[in-house]
Protein backbone atom coordinates (compact mmCIF):
# COMPACT_ATOMS: atom_id res chain seq x y z
CA UNK A 1 0.00 0.00 0.00
CA UNK A 2 1.39 3.39 -0.93
CA UNK A 3 1.83 6.12 1.70
CA UNK A 4 0.28 9.47 0.98
CA UNK A 5 1.59 12.98 1.49
CA UNK A 6 -1.89 13.78 2.81
CA UNK A 7 -1.18 11.53 5.78
CA UNK A 8 2.00 13.45 6.47
CA UNK A 9 0.06 16.73 6.27
CA UNK A 10 -2.61 15.49 8.69
CA UNK A 11 0.10 14.32 11.08
CA UNK A 12 1.75 17.74 11.01
CA UNK A 13 -1.53 19.50 11.83
CA UNK A 14 -2.29 17.15 14.71
CA UNK A 15 1.21 17.46 16.10
CA UNK A 16 0.98 21.24 16.02
CA UNK A 17 -2.31 21.00 17.90
CA UNK A 18 -0.64 19.11 20.74
CA UNK A 19 -1.39 15.55 19.72
CA UNK A 20 -0.14 12.73 17.55
CA UNK A 21 -2.02 10.76 14.90
CA UNK A 22 -1.80 7.00 14.62
CA UNK A 23 -3.55 4.07 13.01
CA UNK A 24 -5.40 1.44 15.02
CA UNK A 25 -4.16 -1.51 12.99
CA UNK A 26 -1.03 -3.54 12.34
CA UNK A 27 -2.08 -4.23 8.74
CA UNK A 28 -1.11 -1.47 6.28
CA UNK A 29 -3.72 -2.70 3.79
CA UNK A 30 -6.56 -2.57 6.28
CA UNK A 31 -8.87 0.43 6.51
CA UNK A 32 -7.63 2.57 9.38
CA UNK A 33 -9.07 4.87 11.99
CA UNK A 34 -7.06 7.93 12.92
CA UNK A 35 -7.10 9.13 16.53
CA UNK A 36 -5.19 11.78 18.40
CA UNK A 37 -3.02 10.87 21.37
CA UNK A 38 -1.89 13.73 23.62
CA UNK A 39 1.86 14.18 23.61
CA UNK A 40 2.05 13.75 27.39
CA UNK A 41 0.95 10.10 26.96
CA UNK A 42 4.45 9.35 25.72
CA UNK A 43 5.35 8.47 29.32
CA UNK A 44 3.49 5.66 31.05
CA UNK A 45 3.53 5.93 34.84
CA UNK A 46 2.94 3.21 37.41
CA UNK A 47 4.08 -0.39 37.76
CA UNK A 48 6.52 -1.92 35.29
CA UNK A 49 4.66 -2.90 32.14
CA UNK A 50 7.05 -3.36 29.20
CA UNK A 51 4.15 -3.28 26.72
CA UNK A 52 2.36 -0.15 27.92
CA UNK A 53 4.05 2.57 25.89
CA UNK A 54 4.07 0.59 22.65
CA UNK A 55 0.38 -0.18 23.02
CA UNK A 56 -0.57 3.38 23.97
CA UNK A 57 1.21 4.74 20.90
CA UNK A 58 0.50 1.86 18.53
CA UNK A 59 0.81 2.98 14.91
CA UNK A 60 2.10 6.44 15.82
CA UNK A 61 4.73 7.62 13.33
CA UNK A 62 6.28 11.08 13.21
CA UNK A 63 9.31 10.30 11.06
CA UNK A 64 7.93 8.44 8.06
CA UNK A 65 11.49 7.94 6.84
CA UNK A 66 12.89 6.50 10.06
CA UNK A 67 14.35 3.77 7.85
CA UNK A 68 16.93 6.31 6.64
CA UNK A 69 19.54 6.16 9.44
CA UNK A 70 21.26 9.27 10.79
CA UNK A 71 24.53 8.27 9.12
CA UNK A 72 22.99 8.82 5.67
CA UNK A 73 22.92 12.57 6.37
CA UNK A 74 26.70 12.77 6.66
CA UNK A 75 28.45 15.68 4.95
CA UNK A 76 31.02 14.09 2.66
CA UNK A 77 32.86 17.30 1.69
CA UNK A 78 33.64 15.39 -1.49
CA UNK A 79 36.38 13.45 0.28
CA UNK A 80 34.88 11.45 3.16
CA UNK A 81 32.87 8.40 2.08
CA UNK A 82 31.31 6.16 4.74
CA UNK A 83 28.50 5.21 2.33
CA UNK A 84 30.49 2.43 0.61
CA UNK A 85 30.13 0.15 3.63
CA UNK A 86 26.40 -0.40 2.94
CA UNK A 87 25.78 0.77 -0.63
CA UNK A 88 27.63 -1.35 -3.16
CA UNK A 89 27.43 -3.81 -6.04
CA UNK A 90 25.55 -6.73 -4.47
CA UNK A 91 26.06 -10.46 -4.77
CA UNK A 92 23.04 -12.39 -6.05
CA UNK A 93 20.41 -13.15 -4.86
CA UNK A 94 20.70 -9.63 -3.40
CA UNK A 95 19.70 -7.55 -6.43
CA UNK A 96 19.88 -4.08 -4.92
CA UNK A 97 22.56 -2.26 -6.90
CA UNK A 98 22.79 0.85 -4.76
CA UNK A 99 26.38 2.07 -5.08
CA UNK A 100 25.02 5.08 -6.98
CA UNK A 101 23.85 6.44 -3.62
CA UNK A 102 27.50 7.26 -3.00
CA UNK A 103 27.39 9.60 -6.01
CA UNK A 104 23.94 11.13 -5.74
CA UNK A 105 21.66 12.06 -2.87
CA UNK A 106 18.33 10.41 -3.63
CA UNK A 107 16.06 11.20 -0.70
CA UNK A 108 12.28 11.35 -0.81
CA UNK A 109 10.80 14.81 -0.36
CA UNK A 110 9.99 13.97 3.25
CA UNK A 111 13.49 12.66 4.00
CA UNK A 112 15.25 15.79 2.77
CA UNK A 113 14.79 17.18 6.28
CA UNK A 114 16.96 15.39 8.80
CA UNK A 115 14.61 14.48 11.65
CA UNK A 116 17.32 12.90 13.80
CA UNK A 117 17.30 16.00 15.99
CA UNK A 118 19.41 14.40 18.72
CA UNK A 119 22.41 14.82 16.43
CA UNK A 120 22.23 18.56 17.04
CA UNK A 121 21.33 18.66 20.73
CA UNK A 122 23.95 19.68 23.28
CA UNK A 123 23.65 17.36 26.30
CA UNK A 124 26.91 18.26 27.98
CA UNK A 125 25.15 19.91 30.93
CA UNK A 126 22.96 16.84 31.50
CA UNK A 127 25.97 14.56 31.13
CA UNK A 128 27.95 16.57 33.68
CA UNK A 129 25.31 15.73 36.27
CA UNK A 130 26.00 11.99 35.98
CA UNK A 131 29.11 10.98 37.91
CA UNK A 132 31.52 8.18 37.04
CA UNK A 133 30.44 6.01 39.97
CA UNK A 134 26.81 6.33 38.93
CA UNK A 135 27.69 5.35 35.36
CA UNK A 136 29.68 2.31 36.45
CA UNK A 137 26.96 1.12 38.84
CA UNK A 138 24.33 1.60 36.15
CA UNK A 139 26.04 -0.32 33.34
CA UNK A 140 26.82 -3.20 35.70
CA UNK A 141 23.17 -3.52 36.62
CA UNK A 142 20.93 -6.22 35.11
CA UNK A 143 17.75 -5.33 33.21
CA UNK A 144 17.03 -8.46 31.13
CA UNK A 145 15.48 -10.84 33.66
CA UNK A 146 12.70 -8.42 34.61
CA UNK A 147 11.66 -8.18 30.95
CA UNK A 148 11.72 -11.95 30.60
CA UNK A 149 9.60 -12.44 33.72
CA UNK A 150 7.10 -9.74 32.74
CA UNK A 151 6.54 -11.07 29.22
CA UNK A 152 6.24 -14.66 30.42
CA UNK A 153 3.16 -13.68 32.40
CA UNK A 154 1.77 -10.99 30.06
CA UNK A 155 -1.79 -12.07 29.16
CA UNK A 156 -2.42 -12.49 25.45
CA UNK A 157 1.00 -11.22 24.40
CA UNK A 158 1.77 -12.84 21.00
CA UNK A 159 5.35 -11.68 20.46
CA UNK A 160 8.78 -13.01 21.34
CA UNK A 161 9.28 -13.94 24.99
CA UNK A 162 13.01 -13.94 25.82
CA UNK A 163 14.03 -17.54 26.41
CA UNK A 164 17.81 -17.31 26.72
CA UNK A 165 19.19 -17.46 30.26
CA UNK A 166 22.28 -15.26 30.13
CA UNK A 167 23.12 -15.98 33.76
CA UNK A 168 23.40 -19.72 33.04
CA UNK A 169 26.00 -18.91 30.40
CA UNK A 170 27.41 -20.89 27.48
CA UNK A 171 29.49 -24.03 27.16
CA UNK A 172 32.85 -24.28 25.39
CA UNK A 173 31.10 -24.82 22.04
CA UNK A 174 28.97 -21.70 22.38
CA UNK A 175 25.68 -23.45 23.20
CA UNK A 176 23.45 -21.91 25.84
CA UNK A 177 23.55 -24.05 28.98
CA UNK A 178 19.83 -23.52 29.56
CA UNK A 179 18.83 -25.94 26.79
CA UNK A 180 17.21 -23.22 24.67
CA UNK A 181 19.35 -24.25 21.65
CA UNK A 182 20.65 -20.73 21.11
CA UNK A 183 24.28 -20.70 19.99
CA UNK A 184 26.67 -17.78 20.36
CA UNK A 185 28.58 -16.28 17.42
CA UNK A 186 32.00 -14.63 17.49
CA UNK A 187 32.45 -12.15 14.67
CA UNK A 188 34.30 -9.09 13.47
CA UNK A 189 32.07 -6.08 14.30
CA UNK A 190 30.65 -4.23 11.32
CA UNK A 191 32.16 -0.87 10.47
CA UNK A 192 31.76 2.51 12.13
CA UNK A 193 28.67 2.82 14.30
CA UNK A 194 28.99 -0.78 15.48
CA UNK A 195 32.43 -0.30 17.05
CA UNK A 196 32.73 0.07 20.84
CA UNK A 197 34.63 3.34 20.37
CA UNK A 198 31.42 4.77 18.94
CA UNK A 199 29.19 3.82 21.85
CA UNK A 200 28.11 0.20 22.17
CA UNK A 201 29.10 -3.43 22.36
CA UNK A 202 26.86 -6.30 21.33
CA UNK A 203 26.43 -10.05 21.14
CA UNK A 204 24.53 -12.29 18.71
CA UNK A 205 22.96 -15.76 18.93
CA UNK A 206 21.41 -18.01 16.31
CA UNK A 207 18.89 -20.86 16.49
CA UNK A 208 17.59 -23.22 13.80
CA UNK A 209 14.20 -24.99 13.77
CA UNK A 210 13.78 -28.33 15.55
CA UNK A 211 14.20 -30.57 12.50
CA UNK A 212 17.69 -29.11 12.01
CA UNK A 213 18.55 -30.34 15.52
CA UNK A 214 17.27 -33.92 15.38
CA UNK A 215 17.95 -37.32 13.81
CA UNK A 216 15.04 -39.75 13.58
CA UNK A 217 13.08 -37.48 15.87
CA UNK A 218 15.69 -37.49 18.63
CA UNK A 219 17.82 -34.49 19.64
CA UNK A 220 21.36 -34.67 18.28
CA UNK A 221 24.05 -32.11 18.99
CA UNK A 222 26.15 -33.59 16.17
CA UNK A 223 23.32 -32.98 13.69
CA UNK A 224 22.73 -29.47 15.00
CA UNK A 225 26.42 -28.58 14.77
CA UNK A 226 26.58 -29.98 11.24
CA UNK A 227 23.55 -27.99 10.07
CA UNK A 228 24.90 -24.81 11.63
CA UNK A 229 28.22 -25.45 9.87
CA UNK A 230 26.44 -26.03 6.56
CA UNK A 231 24.50 -22.79 7.05
CA UNK A 232 27.75 -21.02 7.93
CA UNK A 233 29.26 -22.24 4.66
CA UNK A 234 26.14 -21.18 2.74
CA UNK A 235 26.14 -17.65 4.20
CA UNK A 236 29.71 -16.81 5.25
CA UNK A 237 32.00 -18.40 2.67
CA UNK A 238 31.65 -15.64 0.10
CA UNK A 239 32.91 -15.69 -3.50
CA UNK A 240 36.49 -16.59 -2.50
CA UNK A 241 35.39 -20.09 -1.42
CA UNK A 242 34.85 -21.09 -5.04
CA UNK A 243 31.85 -22.55 -6.83
CA UNK A 244 30.39 -26.01 -7.19
CA UNK A 245 32.91 -28.81 -6.72
CA UNK A 246 35.71 -26.26 -6.17
CA UNK A 247 34.00 -24.85 -3.08
CA UNK A 248 36.10 -25.15 0.12
CA UNK A 249 35.22 -23.72 3.53
CA UNK A 250 36.66 -24.26 7.02
CA UNK A 251 34.23 -25.59 9.65
CA UNK A 252 34.41 -26.86 13.22
CA UNK A 253 35.46 -30.54 13.55
CA UNK A 254 32.54 -32.84 12.68
CA UNK A 255 32.23 -36.63 12.77
CA UNK A 256 30.81 -37.76 9.43
CA UNK A 257 29.61 -41.08 10.83
CA UNK A 258 27.58 -39.32 13.53
CA UNK A 259 25.83 -37.13 10.97
CA UNK A 260 25.63 -39.77 8.21
CA UNK A 261 26.92 -37.41 5.54
CA UNK A 262 30.03 -36.90 3.41
CA UNK A 263 31.03 -33.26 3.91
CA UNK A 264 34.58 -33.32 2.59
CA UNK A 265 33.64 -34.82 -0.77
CA UNK A 266 35.99 -37.81 -0.59
CA UNK A 267 33.22 -40.29 -1.38
CA UNK A 268 33.26 -41.80 2.11
CA UNK A 269 31.32 -41.25 5.33
CA UNK A 270 34.14 -41.67 7.80
CA UNK A 271 36.34 -39.78 10.24
CA UNK A 272 36.44 -36.21 11.50
CA UNK A 273 36.38 -33.41 8.92
CA UNK A 274 37.33 -29.75 9.26
CA UNK A 275 36.35 -28.51 5.82
CA UNK A 276 33.33 -28.68 3.57
CA UNK A 277 34.48 -29.48 0.04
CA UNK A 278 31.98 -29.01 -2.73
CA UNK A 279 29.07 -26.66 -2.14
CA UNK A 280 26.61 -28.49 0.19
CA UNK A 281 23.36 -29.33 -1.56
CA UNK A 282 21.21 -30.11 1.49
CA UNK A 283 21.12 -30.07 5.26
CA UNK A 284 21.41 -33.29 7.30
CA UNK A 285 19.45 -35.31 9.85
CA UNK A 286 15.72 -34.71 9.88
CA UNK A 287 16.32 -31.62 7.72
CA UNK A 288 17.87 -33.69 4.92
CA UNK A 289 14.88 -32.85 2.72
CA UNK A 290 15.76 -29.16 2.90
CA UNK A 291 17.89 -28.00 -0.03
CA UNK A 292 20.44 -25.24 0.49
CA UNK A 293 20.50 -21.98 -1.45
CA UNK A 294 23.63 -19.89 -1.45
CA UNK A 295 23.31 -16.76 0.70
CA UNK A 296 19.77 -17.69 1.81
CA UNK A 297 18.66 -18.84 5.28
CA UNK A 298 16.10 -21.61 5.78
CA UNK A 299 12.65 -20.68 7.03
CA UNK A 300 12.45 -20.60 10.80
CA UNK A 301 15.98 -19.30 11.43
CA UNK A 302 16.06 -17.06 14.51
CA UNK A 303 18.49 -14.41 15.70
CA UNK A 304 18.80 -12.79 19.11
CA UNK A 305 20.95 -9.66 19.40
CA UNK A 306 21.63 -7.57 22.48
CA UNK A 307 23.15 -4.08 22.26
CA UNK A 308 25.01 -3.16 25.44
CA UNK A 309 26.76 -0.42 27.32
CA UNK A 310 30.54 -0.28 27.72
CA UNK A 311 32.26 -1.65 30.82
CA UNK A 312 35.99 -0.82 30.68
CA UNK A 313 36.83 -3.76 32.96
CA UNK A 314 34.69 -6.44 31.28
CA UNK A 315 35.91 -8.83 28.55
CA UNK A 316 35.45 -7.08 25.22
CA UNK A 317 34.08 -4.10 27.22
CA UNK A 318 30.66 -5.82 27.13
CA UNK A 319 28.58 -4.48 30.02
CA UNK A 320 25.91 -6.46 31.80
CA UNK A 321 23.21 -3.87 31.13
CA UNK A 322 21.43 -3.95 27.78
CA UNK A 323 20.53 -0.89 25.78
CA UNK A 324 18.40 -2.97 23.43
CA UNK A 325 17.30 -6.53 22.81
CA UNK A 326 16.54 -7.38 19.19
CA UNK A 327 14.86 -10.53 17.90
CA UNK A 328 14.35 -11.62 14.31
CA UNK A 329 12.90 -14.69 12.65
CA UNK A 330 12.62 -15.76 9.05
CA UNK A 331 8.90 -16.47 8.83
CA UNK A 332 8.58 -16.65 5.05
CA UNK A 333 10.78 -18.33 2.45
CA UNK A 334 10.83 -16.71 -1.00
CA UNK A 335 11.90 -18.51 -4.15
CA UNK A 336 14.11 -16.78 -6.72
CA UNK A 337 11.13 -15.26 -8.51
CA UNK A 338 9.70 -13.95 -5.24
CA UNK A 339 13.00 -12.32 -4.31
CA UNK A 340 13.32 -10.66 -7.71
CA UNK A 341 9.74 -9.44 -7.50
CA UNK A 342 10.34 -7.83 -4.11
CA UNK A 343 13.46 -6.04 -5.36
CA UNK A 344 11.47 -4.79 -8.35
CA UNK A 345 8.80 -3.49 -5.98
CA UNK A 346 11.48 -1.81 -3.88
CA UNK A 347 12.88 -0.09 -6.99
CA UNK A 348 9.46 1.03 -8.25
CA UNK A 349 8.44 2.49 -4.89
CA UNK A 350 11.75 4.30 -4.58
CA UNK A 351 11.37 5.79 -8.07
CA UNK A 352 7.83 6.89 -7.27
CA UNK A 353 8.98 8.59 -4.07
CA UNK A 354 6.68 6.45 -1.93
CA UNK A 355 7.24 6.43 1.81
CA UNK A 356 7.99 3.05 3.42
CA UNK A 357 5.26 1.03 5.10
CA UNK A 358 5.71 -2.38 6.75
CA UNK A 359 3.25 -5.02 7.84
CA UNK A 360 2.95 -5.91 11.51
CA UNK A 361 3.18 -3.90 14.69
CA UNK A 362 5.00 -3.70 18.01
CA UNK A 363 3.35 -6.74 19.64
CA UNK A 364 4.58 -9.15 16.98
CA UNK A 365 7.28 -7.13 15.25
CA UNK A 366 7.32 -5.78 11.73
CA UNK A 367 7.94 -7.71 8.53
CA UNK A 368 10.27 -6.73 5.73
CA UNK A 369 9.36 -7.78 2.21
CA UNK A 370 11.78 -10.70 2.19
CA UNK A 371 10.39 -12.85 4.98
CA UNK A 372 12.15 -11.52 8.09
CA UNK A 373 10.12 -10.43 11.11
CA UNK A 374 11.90 -8.09 13.55
CA UNK A 375 10.94 -7.12 17.09
CA UNK A 376 12.89 -4.95 19.50
CA UNK A 377 13.04 -3.80 23.11
CA UNK A 378 14.74 -0.69 24.46
CA UNK A 379 15.20 0.99 27.85
CA UNK A 380 12.50 3.05 29.51
CA UNK A 381 13.36 6.16 31.52
CA UNK A 382 14.24 4.00 34.53
CA UNK A 383 16.52 1.70 32.56
CA UNK A 384 14.03 -1.17 32.32
CA UNK A 385 13.60 -2.83 28.94
CA UNK A 386 10.29 -2.11 27.20
CA UNK A 387 8.77 -3.01 23.86
CA UNK A 388 9.78 -0.52 21.18
CA UNK A 389 7.09 1.71 19.73
CA UNK A 390 5.94 1.53 16.12
CA UNK A 391 8.31 4.31 15.11
CA UNK A 392 11.24 2.84 17.02
CA UNK A 393 10.69 -0.44 15.18
CA UNK A 394 10.84 1.38 11.84
CA UNK A 395 14.41 2.40 12.66
CA UNK A 396 15.50 -1.26 12.48
CA UNK A 397 14.34 -1.59 8.89
CA UNK A 398 16.88 0.90 7.60
CA UNK A 399 19.54 -1.80 7.63
CA UNK A 400 17.41 -4.94 7.41
CA UNK A 401 15.00 -4.17 4.57
CA UNK A 402 17.01 -3.53 1.42
CA UNK A 403 20.63 -2.40 1.09
CA UNK A 404 23.24 -3.79 -1.26
CA UNK A 405 25.74 -5.16 1.24
CA UNK A 406 23.60 -7.54 3.30
CA UNK A 407 23.45 -11.31 2.93
CA UNK A 408 19.76 -12.26 3.06
CA UNK A 409 19.20 -8.98 4.94
CA UNK A 410 21.54 -9.93 7.78
CA UNK A 411 25.09 -8.98 8.81
CA UNK A 412 26.61 -11.16 11.50
CA UNK A 413 26.96 -14.73 10.23
CA UNK A 414 28.72 -13.49 7.09
CA UNK A 415 31.34 -11.95 9.40
CA UNK A 416 31.72 -14.94 11.73
CA UNK A 417 35.18 -16.21 12.61
CA UNK A 418 35.42 -19.47 10.61
CA UNK A 419 35.15 -22.83 12.31
CA UNK A 420 35.17 -23.67 16.01
CA UNK A 421 36.72 -20.34 17.08
CA UNK A 422 33.62 -18.58 15.78
CA UNK A 423 31.23 -20.57 17.96
CA UNK A 424 31.94 -18.63 21.14
CA UNK A 425 30.38 -15.78 23.09
CA UNK A 426 31.33 -12.56 21.31
CA UNK A 427 34.67 -10.97 22.16
CA UNK A 428 36.70 -9.05 19.56
CA UNK A 429 39.90 -9.41 21.59
CA UNK A 430 42.41 -11.43 19.60
CA UNK A 431 40.84 -10.79 16.20
CA UNK A 432 43.07 -9.30 13.50
CA UNK A 433 42.21 -6.62 10.98
CA UNK A 434 41.85 -8.74 7.85
CA UNK A 435 40.49 -7.32 4.56
CA UNK A 436 37.08 -7.68 3.04
CA UNK A 437 37.11 -10.30 0.30
CA UNK A 438 38.61 -8.84 -2.87
CA UNK A 439 40.38 -6.00 -1.05
CA UNK A 440 44.13 -5.47 -0.87
CA UNK A 441 44.24 -3.73 2.52
CA UNK A 442 42.80 -4.64 5.94
CA UNK A 443 39.19 -3.62 6.42
CA UNK A 444 39.49 -1.11 9.27
CA UNK A 445 42.55 0.47 7.66
CA UNK A 446 40.50 0.83 4.47
CA UNK A 447 37.62 2.39 6.41
CA UNK A 448 39.92 4.95 8.04
CA UNK A 449 41.36 5.84 4.64
CA UNK A 450 38.04 6.20 2.84
CA UNK A 451 36.14 7.91 5.65
CA UNK A 452 39.03 10.02 6.99
CA UNK A 453 37.79 9.30 10.48
CA UNK A 454 36.68 6.64 12.93
CA UNK A 455 32.93 7.07 12.46
CA UNK A 456 30.51 8.21 9.80
CA UNK A 457 30.38 11.77 11.17
CA UNK A 458 34.16 12.07 11.69
CA UNK A 459 33.29 13.12 15.25
CA UNK A 460 35.34 10.53 17.15
CA UNK A 461 38.12 12.79 18.42
CA UNK A 462 39.95 9.95 20.13
CA UNK A 463 40.35 7.91 16.94
CA UNK A 464 41.40 11.05 15.07
CA UNK A 465 44.10 11.82 17.64
CA UNK A 466 45.33 8.24 17.87
CA UNK A 467 45.38 7.18 14.24
CA UNK A 468 45.47 10.33 12.08
CA UNK A 469 48.07 12.99 11.50
CA UNK A 470 47.33 16.09 9.44
CA UNK A 471 44.13 14.42 8.23
CA UNK A 472 45.93 11.32 6.95
CA UNK A 473 45.83 7.83 8.51
CA UNK A 474 48.95 6.76 10.41
CA UNK A 475 49.31 3.60 8.34
CA UNK A 476 52.07 1.89 10.30
CA UNK A 477 50.29 2.40 13.62
CA UNK A 478 47.02 1.11 12.18
CA UNK A 479 48.78 -1.91 10.65
CA UNK A 480 49.77 -3.12 14.12
CA UNK A 481 46.28 -4.63 14.37
CA UNK A 482 46.66 -6.60 11.11
CA UNK A 483 48.02 -10.17 10.87
CA UNK A 484 51.66 -10.18 11.91
CA UNK A 485 51.31 -7.13 14.14
CA UNK A 486 51.57 -6.94 17.92
CA UNK A 487 47.98 -5.75 18.45
CA UNK A 488 44.44 -6.86 17.61
CA UNK A 489 41.41 -4.91 16.39
CA UNK A 490 40.62 -3.61 19.87
CA UNK A 491 43.69 -1.39 19.38
CA UNK A 492 41.65 0.38 16.70
CA UNK A 493 38.01 0.09 17.76
CA UNK A 494 37.97 0.04 21.58
CA UNK A 495 37.69 3.35 23.44
CA UNK A 496 39.82 4.44 26.36
CA UNK A 497 38.17 3.93 29.77
CA UNK A 498 37.54 7.69 29.95
CA UNK A 499 35.78 7.77 26.59
CA UNK A 500 33.81 4.62 27.43
CA UNK A 501 32.33 6.22 30.53
CA UNK A 502 31.55 9.42 28.65
CA UNK A 503 29.78 7.50 25.87
CA UNK A 504 27.70 5.67 28.49
CA UNK A 505 26.86 9.01 30.09
CA UNK A 506 25.74 10.47 26.77
CA UNK A 507 23.41 7.56 26.08
CA UNK A 508 22.02 7.61 29.63
CA UNK A 509 20.93 11.20 28.99
CA UNK A 510 18.93 10.04 25.95
CA UNK A 511 17.39 7.21 27.99
CA UNK A 512 16.19 9.65 30.63
CA UNK A 513 14.67 11.87 27.94
CA UNK A 514 13.11 8.88 26.12
CA UNK A 515 13.86 10.68 22.85
CA UNK A 516 14.87 7.66 20.77
CA UNK A 517 12.58 8.79 17.94
CA UNK A 518 15.09 11.60 17.39
CA UNK A 519 18.13 9.31 17.34
CA UNK A 520 20.01 6.92 19.61
CA UNK A 521 23.63 7.72 18.80
CA UNK A 522 25.83 8.37 21.84
CA UNK A 523 27.50 11.67 21.00
CA UNK A 524 29.71 13.68 23.33
CA UNK A 525 28.47 16.97 21.88
CA UNK A 526 26.74 18.45 18.83
CA UNK A 527 28.40 17.39 15.60
CA UNK A 528 29.27 19.39 12.52
CA UNK A 529 29.60 16.96 9.63
CA UNK A 530 25.90 16.28 9.17
CA UNK A 531 23.17 17.92 7.10
CA UNK A 532 20.09 19.39 8.78
CA UNK A 533 18.45 19.66 5.38
CA UNK A 534 19.60 18.25 2.10
CA UNK A 535 18.89 18.79 -1.58
CA UNK A 536 19.17 15.87 -3.96
CA UNK A 537 22.09 15.99 -6.32
CA UNK A 538 25.78 15.21 -6.42
CA UNK A 539 27.70 14.22 -3.29
CA UNK A 540 30.90 15.38 -5.07
CA UNK A 541 32.50 12.01 -4.30
CA UNK A 542 32.62 11.02 -7.97
CA UNK A 543 34.54 14.19 -8.82
CA UNK A 544 37.28 13.26 -6.34
CA UNK A 545 37.45 9.57 -7.25
CA UNK A 546 36.01 8.53 -3.90
CA UNK A 547 33.24 6.19 -5.09
CA UNK A 548 33.76 2.48 -4.36
CA UNK A 549 31.72 -0.47 -5.56
CA UNK A 550 33.51 -3.17 -3.57
CA UNK A 551 31.91 -3.13 -0.11
CA UNK A 552 31.42 -6.66 1.25
CA UNK A 553 30.49 -8.34 4.51
CA UNK A 554 32.70 -11.35 3.75
CA UNK A 555 36.25 -11.31 5.05
CA UNK A 556 39.52 -12.79 3.84
CA UNK A 557 40.47 -14.52 7.08
CA UNK A 558 43.65 -16.09 5.64
CA UNK A 559 45.13 -12.82 4.38
CA UNK A 560 48.76 -11.98 5.17
CA UNK A 561 50.45 -8.61 4.53
CA UNK A 562 52.70 -8.24 1.48
CA UNK A 563 56.43 -8.44 2.01
CA UNK A 564 57.83 -5.11 3.10
CA UNK A 565 54.81 -4.10 5.16
CA UNK A 566 56.30 -5.68 8.28
CA UNK A 567 59.24 -3.24 8.26
CA UNK A 568 56.98 -0.19 8.58
CA UNK A 569 54.92 -1.93 11.25
CA UNK A 570 58.01 -2.90 13.25
CA UNK A 571 59.12 0.72 13.24
CA UNK A 572 55.70 1.80 14.53
CA UNK A 573 55.81 -0.82 17.29
CA UNK A 574 59.18 0.47 18.49
CA UNK A 575 58.13 4.12 18.47
CA UNK A 576 54.64 3.72 20.02
CA UNK A 577 53.82 3.27 23.73
CA UNK A 578 52.59 -0.24 24.53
Amino acid sequence: MKSSLFAVFVFALLSAAGGLAFNLTDDPDEETTTVVVPLESAKIEGAYDPLALAMATKGQISNYEATVPPQCYTKTAGTANPCWTCHTNPQLPNELVDWELQEEYAFSDFAMTNRWFNLFKDRREAMAGIGDEEVIAYVRGENYKALRDALTTAPGYPGYVPDLDFEAGFDDEGFAKDGSMWRALRYKPFLGTFWPTNGSTDDVFIRLPEKFRTLDGKPSRDIYKANLSILEAVIAAGPMAGRGSRFVYEIEPLNEEAIQADLDGDGRIAGVVREIRGFPQAYVGDASGESTRQYIYPKGTEYLHSVRYLDPEAPGMTARRMKELRYSKKVKYLDSWGISYMYEQEYNEKEAGDLPIFSGGPQVGILNGFGWQLQGFIEDEKGRLRLQTSEEHQFCMGCHSAIGVTVDHTFTLARKVPGAEGWRYQNPTGLRDVPQQGHEKPEIATYFERVTGGDEFRANAEVLSRFFENGKPREAEIARAAPGGDKDITHLIAPSPRRALDLNRAYMAIVREQSFQFGRDALLGPIENVHEHIENGSTDLADTGKVFRDGRLWLDWRWQPPKGESTKRDQAEKSSPQ
